[in-house]
């Protein structure tokens, strides 16, 4: 019966040590994953416009914003 017990402790303390490393590790990987690939703000949509050669307008730049906001 003690044996039964123990195994069940183990089981638990396992599932909650895996749950806690599975945090750390998750959150980990997306800190490094929005370094590499960060979120688009309006200042990088200026940028991608004016190096096709466009002045944007703070309407053309809103509209860009909202449909990729949509799209998501």
């Amino acid at each position: 019966m003690m044996e039964l017990w123990l195994a069940i402790v183990l089981i638990v303390v396992a599932l909650l040590g895996g749950a806690v490393a599975g945090f750390f590790i998750a959150r980990n990987y997306f800190k490094k994953y929005l370094e590499k690939n960060p979120p688009i703000n309006e200042q990088m949509i200026r940028a991608m416009m004016s190096q096709m050669g466009r002045k944007p307008s703070e309407k053309q730049v809103r509209q860009v914003m909202a449909s990729m906001k949509q799209a998501k």
